[in-house]
């Protein structure tokens, strides 16, 4: 094969690709303009590429690859909280780095959709703004994480400023779950649409944990106003016992 025909994938391995080579969808008729290109789209990036040749369910998986090499986000034997988990590759990438499989560490998972089982995590299907879901993630994260990510999006409507607001709601919902959970020097990683609504989450943000940054990820589409932020060294307290039926969140 030709080094025409090789591509370098996120962490450096080589997969076939038809480089120069633009797809199109082979079906088309019935679809929309939008729901064409988004298809398009999707056949010519090579990171969908890549994931999928890595046995990954999405591109996301590889967006917190890169986040993780690059800030070491990830241990082994961590206890990890995944918000918005499906169709799951984020819960695939941690597993393998804090060695789930091998029996070390706690990874949770959920989501409002159903989400195919990861070897070794816990997947609840609700929503974390229930009080028993919350007792139950709480449990089974044994009162504590490490690491609370989340991946939560808002569907979009294609208006900017409501897309923003909706997004930065569930930033909201998600940082106030890592300041149950998280144990001191614990890390939060969220998605987030930057536009200046979410400034209340950044200030908290900074005052609770020792840096926070601005992330994008290379398998981020650039034209998407998809970001994340970064929030290190949580300098909360440690999560007292949360998970009896009669404490009241």
């Amino acid at each position: 094969m030709s080094d025409s025909q090789k591509s370098k994938g996120s962490s450096g391995r080589s997969y076939r690709g038809g480089a120069g080579i633009t797809k199109t969808p082979k079906k088309s008729r019935g679809r929309t303009e939008s729901s064409r290109r988004w298809i398009q789209r999707q056949l010519n990036d090579p990171f969908v590429a890549e994931a999928k040749a890595r046995g990954f369910r999405s591109r996301a998986a590889l967006k917190l690859e890169q986040i993780d090499q690059k800030h070491k986000i990830l241990t082994h034997n961590a206890s990890v909280l995944d918000l918005g988990c499906a169709p799951g590759g984020w819960l695939q990438y941690a597993s393998q780095k804090i060695g789930l499989t091998a029996g070390h560490g706690r990874l949770v998972g959920i989501d409002l959709l159903d989400t195919d089982p990861v070897a070794g995590a816990d997947i609840l299907k609700g929503d974390i703004n229930d009080d028993a879901m919350m007792r139950e993630i709480i449990r089974l994260l044994g009162g504590k994480a490490d690491v609370v990510m989340s991946d939560m999006a808002a569907d979009t409507t294609g208006h900017r400023s409501t897309d923003h607001l909706r997004t930065t709601a569930l930033l909201d919902i998600a940082l106030d779950m890592a300041s149950r959970v998280l144990t001191p020097g614990g890390v939060f990683l969220a998605k987030c649409f930057r536009g200046g609504a979410e400034k209340d989450a950044l200030d908290v943000m900074r005052r609770d944990f020792a840096v926070v940054r601005h992330i994008k990820p290379a398998a981020s589409r650039a034209e998407s106003v998809e970001s994340y932020v970064l929030a290190t060294g949580f300098r909360g307290e440690a999560p007292q016992d949360l998970s009896g039926d009669d404490h009241k969140l």
